[in-house]
């Protein structure tokens, strides 16, 4: 009865347990087999990134942690408990997957971080609105609380949803390809958001295409295709035996002085992306 009155008792975060612990997950899609045998943990505030071709499961396993979608076979442990039973638990989608027409503001959208704590019988207080302040503040969006979000561009947008990921005082944060389709610079700056982030605690997935960054900037790195080919530090995963059963015949690596360059046209954007480990 209080779930249905979006009165949600918040589970409680066992000591011992990991922040997040799959075990064997496998999800069969009308006969297909989406990901098979899938098993990991993470520590608190860690960052791994999750790299394979496009149809890899990637977003599969991230709807699955996040419970939106249940596994097939295997479980799913945030904490110690199951994610139905989190609020804590902030999943960024892909923007593709977002109505960006829908008449909300920025503020509006971070504030929805709030409601979880809140339920439907309050109204958002002072400290909500200061909290909702502070983290637009912190991801650079203060003067764009206003704007109707459609009218982001598609870095605000990304920023706007690590937004709401602190307003909801998440602690651990889903994000499936936030980097797709943005510029360089864009890139950046979302980049640059994890190491606040990690200052607060929050242990970051997320998905990614460029092999460079994810070795750059993750503490480890999860291959995947259907199944976890690698788990580790990018130095150990990204060997070109794992590449190349990952990718197949779309990768070509490319000795150079700075290290093994991996050049793809799998990238979802179109065109040949490039990766330095």
């Amino acid at each position: 009865m209080l779930e249905r009155l979006g009165i949600i008792t918040p589970a409680v975060h066992l000591k011992e347990a990991a922040i997040l612990e799959v075990k064997d997950v496998s999800v069969r899609y009308n006969g297909t087999m989406a990901l098979e045998g899938v098993s990991f943990r993470l520590s608190v505030g860690e960052r791994v990134a999750v790299v394979g071709p496009n149809g890899a499961g990637k977003s599969t396993l991230f709807k699955v942690i996040a419970g939106v979608l249940p596994p097939t076979t295997g479980e799913v442990r945030i904490a110690g408990c199951t994610p139905e039973t989190h609020i804590c638990i902030a999943y960024i989608p892909q923007r593709s997957e977002v109505d960006w027409s829908f008449p909300v503001t920025v503020e509006d959208v971070v504030m929805m971080g709030r409601y979880g704590k809140l339920g439907v019988l309050r109204r958002p207080g002072r400290r909500d609105r200061e909290i909702v302040r502070t983290c637009l503040e912190t991801v650079g969006l203060a003067e764009l609380a206003k704007r109707q979000i459609g009218e982001l561009s598609g870095g605000q947008q990304q920023r706007m949803f690590i937004a709401r990921a602190l307003a909801q005082e998440a602690r651990l944060m889903l994000m499936d390809e936030p980097l797709s389709g943005l510029d360089v610079t864009s890139q950046e700056r979302i980049l640059a958001l994890l190491d606040e982030l990690r200052a607060q605690g929050v242990t970051i997935l997320m998905a990614i295409h460029d092999l460079g960054q994810a070795s750059a900037y993750f503490d480890r790195v999860m291959l995947l295709k259907g199944r976890v080919l690698g788990f580790g530090r990018p130095e150990e995963v990204f060997t070109p035996e794992n590449l190349a059963r990952a990718y197949g015949g779309n990768l070509r690596l490319v000795e150079t002085p700075e290290g093994l360059m991996v050049l793809s046209d799998t990238c979802c954007s179109g065109g040949i992306y490039a990766g330095r480990h």
